[in-house]
Parts: C-alpha cells; sequence; structure tokens
C-alpha cells in the first residue's frame, strides 16, 4: 500500500511537471552540425532546467536542427528523433540516456493494468531508512534521493546537510570524509557527525568514507536546500587491507599543521605497561611528544611544560590526568571515540595554554540495543554499560575502572622498600545524548576519578577530579549551527599523616572554575568555513592549607587566602580555498584576564629584588573588586600549497597566552603541585610559534610522510630560586623568576597505512632552552645565559609496528629511544659550620643515561560470529621486554657522614601482563 501511494504521488507530480511545461514560453533552437553539447548549452540558457548526460556516449552525435516549440518536450522529441536517445524530465531536471530505454509506465502487477506514462519511473525515491530496516545497502547505493526544493531557480547552488551514523549502534561518525568527484568537492564530518556540503543544483554522486567503515555512495538530485542522514556500516577486517584513515589524502589537502588524530582502536593495539590500554601513552609515541620518565603520564609538547596543554573531554577541563602517580591514565579507553592532538595551527576556539590542546571526543552511546564489555587484568578490571534510554532519541554510556593492586604490593617480602603500601584508584564516566528533533540535541557528560596512596610512608596521598558539562547543540539552517555549552571542572588534593599524634598534619589544595562557551559554525559555500564564538571561566583557587590531622596535632594551622579570577575570549577562524591549490586559514582570539579580589597586594620597588626590604604599602581590595587586568590578541594563520595531488607545503603561525600557572617541584605530574593564577606580581605567560612542513605520500596514498620544523619563543614562564619553597608560601612571588625560553626542532613520521603490517615510525630533534634573571640581575640562574629545561631531550625514536597473522591473532611492537633528560649533579664537597656540604654543577648541567624500551603483545580474539550473545578477546604481553633499568631520577643521601648518590629506577625489569576482555551484544 505505501508503495502504490508513493506512485500515485509520482503521477501526480508528474501531471503537475506537464502543466509547467505547457505554460513556459517558446523554446528556440538554431544548431548547424552542432554537437549535442551545444543543444543541451541552448536549452538550460532558455530554460530553469538542468540536463544530464553522460559525456562520452554524447561525444560523435552532431545536429542540425531550427525549431520553436512552446514545451521542452516537443524539443526533445525533434531534436533526439533518431538518435536512439531517451529522456526523463523530474521537476528542474532532465535525464538523458543513449540506447537505454527508459521504463515509464507501471508495472503491470499493479490492478493489471499498465498506468500513464510518467517521466521519472525508472529512478528510485525514499527517504534513508532507519538502520534496522536495511537488509541491502547495496539497494540503498542505486536509489536516488530529491533533496529539497526548487524555490529560488535563479540559484545555482543549493546546501546538503545531514548526519552521519552507525547503523548498528546509531552514533555519530566523525571524520568522515563526503564528496563528489566533478567538480572535486568534499567536507568532513565534525565530532557530532554533522556536515554540510554546498554543491551545483543537480544530480550528484555522493562518495562516503570512513575509517574502519565500509564506503558507501549515495545518488542525489540537489533541486534546493535539503538534508540527507547517512547510516555506515563497520568494516569487517579484510587481510589484504587494513586502511587506518578515512581520507587517504586528508594529511596533504587539509591547512592544519601538526594535528594528530587516533582512533580508539588503534590506541589498543599499542602495548602498555600491565596491558591497560592507556591513551596518553600512545599520545606520547607521536613526533614532538615528550615524558621526563617512565612513571609519569605528564607529557610536554614542542618545548612546553606539562601545565601548558589543555585537555578537554567533551568540553571538560581534566587538571590532572594520571592514577597512582602517573603510573595510569585516568582516561578510561572504552569511552573514548577518538583523541585529536592540536601541536601548533590550534583552533581559536581554544584558549589558555601555550603549547598543545589534547582534545578527548567521547562515544554517546548505542542508540539501538543494549550492550556492554568488561575487562580483567593484573592490576585493574573495568566494566561498561551502554543502550537507548528511548530507542533512536536518547542514550546513554557509562563506564567504570578500579584497581586491586594491593594484593600484588602484599607479596612483597617483609624488608622490602614498599612492604605495606596501599595503592587504590578509580574513576567513573557518563555520558547521556538526547535528540529532541532534528535541530535540537543535548548532551550531557560527568566525569570522577579519585586516587589513595600510601607507598610505606607516612603520609598518604589521595586527589581527585570532578567534571561535569552540558550542551545543546541548535542547528539553524544547512549552513549554520551553534553549540551552547557550561560545565563544571575542579581538581583536588586532601594528603595527610596520622602516623604520630603531635606531628599529624592534613594538606590540602584546590582549584575550581565555572565554564560557559559558544560557538557557532557557518559554511558560506564548499570553498569556505566560518568559526566563531565567545567563551568566559570563572576560577576559583584555594592555594593551599595546613591543619591539624586531629585534636592531638600541635601542627598550626596555615591557610593561603582563596583566590579568584574572570578570563574571557572572543574568537573568529575561517578556512577559505582560494584556489585548487592554495588554502588559507585565519584566526583571531582576543582573550581578557581579570584578577578579583579580595586580596592584598604586595607591591614591591621597580627594579629591585622582590624580598621584604623592597615591599611597599599592602594595598587591600574588596569582593569583587577587578586588581589587575591583562588582554590581548591571539593570532592564527596557516596557509597550504599543494604541489601535485600527493605533494603539499603548509606554514602556520601562532601566539597564545596562558593565565593560570602550576608550581611544581617534581619534572612530573605529582599530588602536591599547585596551580596558581595570575596576579598583580605574576604575569601570564606568551608563547609565539612559527611551524612549517613538507607532506607527501607514496605508493598511491599507502604510505604518508611528513617533515615539520618549528621555532617557539615563551615568555614570562616561571622557574625557581635555588631553595625555593613552593608550598603554602604567602609571598610566592619572592622564590620565581620570569623565565623568557625558546624551543625549536624538527619532526619526522612515516606511517604504513595498509596491509598486514602497518604502523608508524617518528623521530624528534628538538631543544628547550632557559634563561632567567630578576630585575636586576642578583638572582639570575647560571648566571643569565641559557640553560636547558628539565624536559629537554634532544633525540626521540619511537617504533610502532602491528602485524595481523589471521582474523584472530595480531602482534604488537612498541620500541623508543630517547635522549636522557638534564639534571643538576654535585660536582665537589666542602666543610661547613661542622659538616659536609655539596657543591652543586650549574642547574641542569649534566644528564641521566639516554632511554631504551621495548614492549610486545598479542591480540587474540574470539570467533568471529555475529549473531552471539558475547564476544571474547585476550591481550597479553611483556613491558620492557629487555628488563632495561632506565633511570628516572638521581639523588643523593648523606649515610654515616658520607654522601652517596643513587639511581632510580621505576621498571627495572620485564614486566609480563595478561587481559581478558568481553563484549556483550
Amino acid at each position: 500500500m505505501k508503495s502504490f501511494c508513493i506512485l500515485i504521488t509520482l503521477l501526480t507530480l508528474y501531471a503537475a511537471d506537464l502543466k509547467a511545461q505547457e505554460d513556459n514560453r517558446d523554446i528556440v533552437v538554431h544548431l548547424n552540425h552542432d554537437t549535442f553539447q551545444e543543444l543541451v548549452r541552448q536549452i538550460e540558457s532558455q530554460t530553469s532546467y538542468k540536463v544530464y548526460y553522460d559525456d562520452p556516449g554524447f561525444d560523435s552525435l552532431k545536429t542540425t536542427l531550427n525549431i520553436k516549440y512552446p514545451s521542452l518536450s516537443r524539443v526533445l522529441d525533434t531534436a533526439l528523433s533518431g538518435s536512439g536517445c531517451h529522456y526523463a524530465i523530474f521537476e528542474q531536471a532532465v535525464f538523458i540516456t543513449k540506447n537505454k530505454q527508459i521504463v515509464t509506465s507501471l508495472p503491470s502487477q499493479f490492478s493489471g493494468k499498465h498506468s500513464s506514462p510518467i517521466a521519472r519511473e525508472a529512478l528510485q525515491f525514499a527517504d534513508e531508512p532507519s538502520a534496522k530496516s536495511i537488509a541491502m545497502p547495496a539497494t540503498l547505493e542505486n536509489k536516488l534521493y530529491p533533496i529539497g526544493s526548487n524555490t529560488n531557480p535563479g540559484r545555482s547552488t543549493a546546501t546538503i546537510a545531514g548526519y552521519i551514523r552507525n547503523a548498528e549502534t546509531g552514533e555519530p561518525v566523525s571524520g568522515v570524509a563526503i564528496f563528489i568527484n566533478n567538480p572535486k568537492i568534499g567536507t568532513l564530518t565534525d565530532v557530532f557527525g554533522f556536515y554540510s556540503l554546498t554543491l551545483p543544483k543537480g544530480r550528484h554522486e555522493l562518495n562516503i568514507t570512513a575509517v574502519g567503515l565500509k564506503d558507501t555512495r549515495r545518488q542525489v538530485l540537489l533541486n534546493g536546500n535539503g538534508k540527507l542522514d547517512v547510516s555506515v556500516y563497520d568494516q569487517p577486517f579484510s587481510l589484504k587491507e587494513v586502511v587506518i584513515t578515512s581520507d587517504k589524502t586528508s594529511n596533504i589537502r587539509r591547512t592544519a599543521m601538526g594535528v594528530e588524530k587516533l582512533d580508539i582502536k588503534t590506541i589498543k593495539q599499542i602495548p602498555a605497561v600491565f596491558g591497560e590500554a592507556d591513551v596518553l601513552r600512545v599520545v606520547l609515541t607521536l613526533p614532538g611528544v615528550k615524558s621526563v620518565g617512565e612513571s609519569s603520564t605528564g607529557f610536554n609538547v614542542r618545548g612546553g611544560s606539562t601545565d601548558q596543554n589543555l585537555i578537554l573531554f567533551d568540553e571538560a577541563t581534566i587538571f590532572n590526568p594520571s592514577h597512582f602517580f602517573g603510573f595510569f591514565s585516568a582516561i578510561n579507553p572504552e569511552v573514548i571515540k577518538d583523541v585529536q592532538l592540536y601541536k601548533s595551527s590550534i583552533p581559536a576556539k581554544y584558549g589558555g595554554r601555550l603549547s598543545s590542546v589534547l582534545e578527548l571526543t567521547g562515544r554517546e552511546g548505542n542508540k539501538k540495543e543494549f550492550t556492554g564489555t568488561a575487562g580483567i587484568g593484573l592490576i585493574t578490571s573495568r566494566l561498561n554499560i551502554e543502550g537507548p534510554l528511548i530507542k533512536d532519541k536518547t542514550s546513554f554510556i557509562l563506564g567504570g575502572r578500579t584497581t586491586y593492586s594491593n594484593w600484588i604490593l602484599n607479596l612483597l617480602p617483609d624488608n622490602a622498600d614498599y612492604h605495606g603500601a596501599k595503592a587504590s584508584f578509580y574513576d567513573v564516566n557518563l555520558h547521556i545524548s538526547h535528540q529532541q528533533n532534528e535541530k535540537n540535541r543535548f548532551y550531557a557528560t560527568g566525569y570522577f576519578s579519585n586516587d589513595k596512596s600510601n607507598l610505606a610512608t607516612d603520609t598518604t596521598f589521595q586527589y581527585s577530579n570532578q567534571n561535569f558539562a552540558l550542551s545543546w547543540k541548535h542547528t539553524l539552517n544547512n549552513k549554520l549551527y551553534g553549540v551552547l555549552s557550561g560545565g563544571y571542572d575542579r581538581y583536588s588534593y586532601d594528603n595527610y599523616s596520622n602516623y604520630k599524634d603531635d606531628v599529624d598534619y592534613r594538606l590540602k589544595f584546590s582549584i575550581g572554575q565555572m565554564h560557559l562557551k559558544t560557538n557557532f559554525n557557518y559554511y558560506p559555500n564548499a570553498r569556505w568555513n566560518i568559526l566563531f564564538g565567545a567563551t568566559t571561566i570563572y576560577y576559583k583557587n584555594k592555594p593551599g592549607s595546613l591543619e591539624p590531622y586531629s585534636d592531638l596535632s600541635l601542627v598550626i594551622a596555615d591557610v593561603l587566602p582563596q583566590e579568584q579570577a574572570l578570563e574571557s575570549a572572543v574568537f573568529a577562524d575561517q578556512q577559505y580555498d582560494l584556489t585548487k591549490a592554495l588554502t588559507l586559514n585565519a584566526g583571531l582570539r582576543y582573550s581578557f584576564y581579570n584578577y578579583l579580589g579580595p586580596v592584598s597586594v604586595s607591591k614591591y620597588a621597580e627594579n629591585l629584588t622582590r624580598n621584604d626590604a623592597n615591599i611597599e604599602p599592602v594595598d587591600h581590595y574588596k569582593s569583587g573588586k577587578i586588581v589587575k587586568t591583562y588582554h590581548g590578541p591571539e593570532y592564527r594563520l596557516g596557509v597550504r600549497a599543494a604541489i601535485s595531488p600527493d605533494l603539499s607545503i603548509k606554514a602556520s603561525y601562532n601566539t597564545q597566552r596562558q593565565y593560570i600557572h602550576m608550581l611544581s617541584n617534581t619534572t612530573s605530574l605529582s599530588p602536591t603541585d599547585v596551580w596558581k593564577l595570575s596576579d598583580w606580581n605574576i604575569t601570564p605567560q606568551l608563547g609565539r610559534q612559527f611551524s612549517l612542513g613538507l607532506y607527501r605520500n607514496f605508493l598511491s596514498n599507502t604510505i604518508e610522510t611528513s617533515v615539520e620544523g618549528y621555532y617557539k619563543k615563551i615568555e614570562d614562564f616561571l622557574d625557581y630560586k635555588s631553595g625555593a619553597v613552593l608550598i603554602l608560601n604567602h609571598k610566592i612571588e619572592q622564590d620565581v623568576l620570569p623565565t623568557q625560553g625558546k624551543a625549536y626542532g624538527m619532526e619526522v613520521m612515516i606511517k604504513k597505512l595498509s596491509g598486514k603490517l602497518n604502523g608508524w615510525l617518528s623521530y624528534t630533534y628538538s631543544r628547550t632552552l632557559l634563561k632567567t634573571a630578576d630585575s636586576n640581575g642578583t638572582s639570575s640562574i647560571n648566571g643569565g645565559a641559557y640553560y636547558p629545561a628539565n624536559y629537554d631531550k634532544p633525540h626521540d625514536f619511537t617504533l610502532i609496528g602491528n602485524y595481523r597473522f589471521s582474523h584472530r591473532v595480531s602482534f604488537s611492537l612498541n620500541l623508543t629511544y630517547s635522549t636522557g633528560r638534564p639534571i643538576t649533579l654535585p660536582v665537589g664537597k666542602y666543610y661547613y659550620a661542622g659538616g659536609q656540604r655539596l657543591l652543586y654543577s650549574d642547574r641542569n648541567q649534566y644528564r641521566i643515561p639516554d632511554y631504551f624500551r621495548s614492549d610486545i603483545s598479542f591480540n587474540v580474539l574470539g570467533n568471529h560470529k555475529k549473531r552471539q550473545f558475547a564476544h571474547n578477546s585476550w591481550t597479553f604481553g611483556v613491558y620492557n621486554l629487555t628488563g632495561k633499568k632506565n633511570v628516572f631520577s638521581a639523588y643523593f643521601a648523606s649515610e654515616n657522614k658520607i654522601i652517596n648518590g643513587y639511581q632510580l629506577s621505576v621498571f627495572g625489569t620485564a614486566i609480563p601482563f595478561i587481559n581478558y576482555n568481553i563484549r556483550i551484544k
């Protein structure tokens, strides 16, 4: 009955088309042995119709004709008479075929009679069906989807937009390439799976390709602005072709530089300590990204410190992304869809950090059915559940991880250093997605992590992240949509000692921020994309407090004053294709920062060392009063020049401002670090970076290569005077020094994208040098000369390889080598006040030994039967296969009046691991 109604509708539309044709003015055609193309030109110039045909089939057709008819059908009947050509008219389009008859009547099974001729019988029209009803995707690829109505015949282009979703789960898919071949126009879906494409009116074949998904296409007849949602299917693994990228030439065609994107499938292939898939440790394998040591998930990007990285999880800021002092990442890989790292070409919508933005996009959850995954390892276990709350409209995903590492610590012998130590952590993620209608979508994200560890000392360290974010995406039309998001982020620690009653203490710190962001995406045409919006962040910082643990403690309470500030920005970013070979990206972000009262400010005499002797009268500011304002522009410029389809050159220039600082006496993230807001005496950090890169693909785009060079200047970075006190310091400005820095380097990346063997190789040469002195030079470090930063490691090499033996068994290898990081060592000793003292070298004059590690893992999947209750897999391997005792740090201790030096290795032996994973469907 439904099909019959559709056909009746087609007949009605056809009758309306015939009537409209009869009302048209006369069409005049004059041809003198002219080509078929000339006939088409004359028809299109006198009517609002667009003619579609296969060019090669009409090359030899010549016509001599002089006619004047009031209807297009009579013109075509006369012009095509005897040529073997057939035509069909639909709305404002004409389809012409050669030597192939177009069926123009209903099949006889409909009422047993032939119906009246219709001009579009051979073309199928249908809305995209739900994924559940799709039985033959190839059938959908041959259907013709009419898009929009020709309400504005004067316009030659129209915009098609929509969402790309996974057919089985209903989740949106980002990074999908949608394009047509003639003319060559395309785009990529954003994090919401949304695309917008402005094309010439008429018939097109949309090609749709995505990583790990089957390529598909849709035939569309674009009459005006309209929507088309497409469901895509997972691509079963083929041993002959393993594609790791959605668009094989995206590295050549995109303007952005220094951008690395990883999907969760790739992340899970990389061996990690204890077999736990680790998002941040995989990020460390990318060129230009380094870590100071083995037990650190803090990372340094292109000469930046760990606090100069903005980590966003669905718009929520993660201040400390590590568990258990950096042994584990605090990011659950099962709830992550993909990871994108911006090392340069940072979009204007992001600000507040100098070095990089790590964007973690969470999954929305299955909109079709309830599913779940679970994993059990030697140290950790995890459980994730997802499914529809309202089918095809509202979905959720809930994930959690925890550890039971105490049993391993209890196995240590009684005389071991860490016997009796305790270590526990967990994290919980919840994401809810709701589609109200075609124009409105809502998202809610919650994240909580907690750590509590005591490494056989008198101090227990406990810290946590709490994040909550809400987003509303509103589509105004096919070319414009906006996203409004807001939320609350907090990081805190509460370290305590309850070892001895009279000295027991509790040390606390917390930083919280409320944020509100809005951004709009506007697609004027296929060559132009504009992003603009505004953001504001309210900081509330509690820099630290020391309190007695109990009433029996003699510890005197000490509380630093609370800080608050407001950081706001407006931004605009655009990408424009000047020509097919030349693309420009230009953006501007203007940021404002207000340090707010209540606060008492110590001001110092100019050009003198900051100490108590040079303090001027203290100023007091009331609550909400603006104490100090900083502001300035941040520029984003990028250009891409395509030399050939597989070769391009890119250049970019970025400036960044950072208004908050991390004070740390360690080289990696730790649960004693504190954040400090810029104030009257401590100014914001400023960074400028210039990058230049060459990108080339080989062997039909199956191998990607890139070489990028960069130079960065850093101003007002904070370094510390020798012997500086960073915790509970009421006058921290007296112990820190504004530091200037420069970083430069070269990054080489080679990726093999397909085949049974795939992976990447990266090499980085980089230097990070600092220069610091106070205003009059009396507190300079190393005499005011440049010295290497703590994380300066000139050479870094990484090899990631994956080999698939069969559909079920695969092998992964990770090799990494890097120069040892700088260290300050004693170079002599002397006696003073009756005791032995050490004489230290210039800061960071020496280095610890070079670092090398190799890891292997095997992944064994269960059977590939699609219709079964659960799918299982095993992962086992060895971390630090060669058992190398890589040095994490060196330290010195006085023992029996003799000073001895020691080297600390975190993982000084090979560590085997095994994990069992199950996925319920």
